[in-house]
């Protein structure tokens, strides 16, 4: 008989009291309660003990590594008020790791300092506030401060994922280890903007990355997650302050020396994208500037076999696929918009498949390029959990108006040069969008 269901007015009354008998599942089938869960076969003991003893010696050796190294996390700050109280929080949310955290008020007009102090009462945190010299000039300040083995600079406006610095602290466990570059994610993905840079560093800077690990000429450790050996920073000189990517700088410099730079993919830091064009203009301004900065800099390795990868694949590639080719790409956009102008004239005269004769091999060539562009956009999705397959279809709309976008900003960069001026590190609106996940 089903037993029923008690009702509030007998809810005190015991089962046993009211003439019912528990029992088990086994009870029921009469059978050893041990017959419900088998053992392994007697051929998968070994095994099963080799995998359990793997495990516990990883886990072993992770306690020793993470407790072996004293972290300090430098957080620059310019006038970012309105986020750094979050970014702090979530820099101090892990308690297995040994670090501290200082955040260096590079002369901020804002309340930047008092929103980092009053962010957290933990005593791991440390609030300096400097006269205003720059950004690389705030991580110096910090790391001379810092009593850490291991420096991790992240910007203002990042995130950390809880065991972000975990991950980027078992890098460095090898000694050739000089620089660790995290995984930069766009977190505010509100509009096509957003979308677009997500979509931007999901396949083609991370992607770039992945490949260029494994001959070790990563090019650059971004500025939004990155950790540093302080023994190999301070030997190098420290951050340098004759660029405006002093991130990239470093690490060219580190690979010019013999260091190894590695990627911990799974260092993941939540970043603010910026939400319109011409913020977006501004930042990509800096960006091709110092990139070009740092390129003429380190010519010396161009090419030469005996700066290894970084002479023959990496610097190169600066070049030819972040300085070159991104000047002669408009040119294919004005080829594509005068052949379809071609084409709507002729078809009239000529009729549409003439006309279509002319203007085939062009447009078949774009399009077979803008597939090319969307598989390496698949390609990168691949690689990172979480993301969306549909984020990869975004890559032909770049050419509307995003990729635009970065052509004038390299433009500009190629101008200012020319012209011998130089950006100072500037202040680019924030909206506090982010959030932890």
């Amino acid at each position: 008989m089903p037993l029923p269901l008690p009702h509030s007015g007998h809810s005190s009354i015991s089962l046993r009291a009211r003439s019912y008998e528990p029992t088990t599942v086994a009870g029921l089938l009469n059978v050893t309660p041990q017959a419900g869960t088998p053992g392994a076969p007697d051929n998968e003991v070994p095994q099963r003990a080799m995998n359990f003893a793997a495990l516990r010696v990883t886990n072993a050796a992770e306690a020793l590594l993470v407790g072996t190294f004293l972290l300090s996390v430098v957080i620059p700050a310019y006038n970012e008020a309105r986020v750094i109280a979050r970014t702090v929080r979530s820099v101090l949310a892990p308690q297995y790791l040994r670090f501290e955290v200082i955040v260096v008020d590079d002369g901020s007009s804002d309340e930047t300092s008092g929103a980092a102090r009053t962010a957290s009462s933990d005593e791991r945190l440390r609030v300096i506030r400097q006269v205003n010299g720059g950004k690389a000039s705030a991580i110096n300040h910090g790391m001379t401060l810092a009593n850490g083995d291991v420096i991790v600079v992240i910007d203002a406006d990042t995130l950390l994922t809880s065991d972000a610095l975990r991950h980027l602290v078992h890098s460095l466990a090898d000694p050739r280890v000089g620089a660790v570059a995290g995984n930069a994610k766009v977190r505010n993905r509100v509009n096509l903007v957003t979308r677009w840079q997500a979509e931007e560093y999901v396949t083609s800077q991370n992607l770039d990355r992945r490949a260029f690990v494994m001959v070790n000429c990563i090019t650059v450790v971004p500025g939004a997650i990155g950790a540093w050996r302080r023994s190999a920073v301070l030997d190098a000189g420290g951050f340098r302050t004759d660029t405006l990517a002093e991130d990239q700088d470093l690490t060219l410099t580190l690979l010019r020396r013999g260091h190894r730079v590695a990627l911990a993919d799974q260092a993941v830091a939540l970043t603010e994208a910026l939400e319109t064009f011409e913020a977006l203009l501004k930042q990509r301004f800096r960006w091709s500037f110092g990139t070009l900065q740092c390129a003429w800099k380190h010519r010396g390795a161009l090419g030469r076999p005996g700066a290894g990868a970084l002479g023959l694949v990496g610097l190169p590639n600066i070049w030819l696929f972040q300085l070159l080719f991104p000047l002669l790409a408009p040119a294919a956009d004005l080829a594509l918009l005068a052949t379809l102008a071609r084409w709507i004239v002729e078809s009239p005269v000529l009729g549409a498949h003439a006309a279509w004769t002319h203007a085939e091999p062009v447009i078949l060539l774009y399009l077979f390029f803008r597939a090319v562009d969307t598989l390496t956009a698949l390609i990168g999705v691949a690689f990172e959990p979480g993301e969306q397959w549909s984020q990869a279809l975004l890559v032909p709309l770049q050419r509307i108006a995003y990729r635009q976008v970065l052509y004038v900003a390299l433009l500009k960069a190629m101008r200012a040069a020319l012209k011998g001026w130089a950006p100072g590190w500037g202040k680019l609106e924030r909206t506090g969008r982010v959030r932890a996940r």
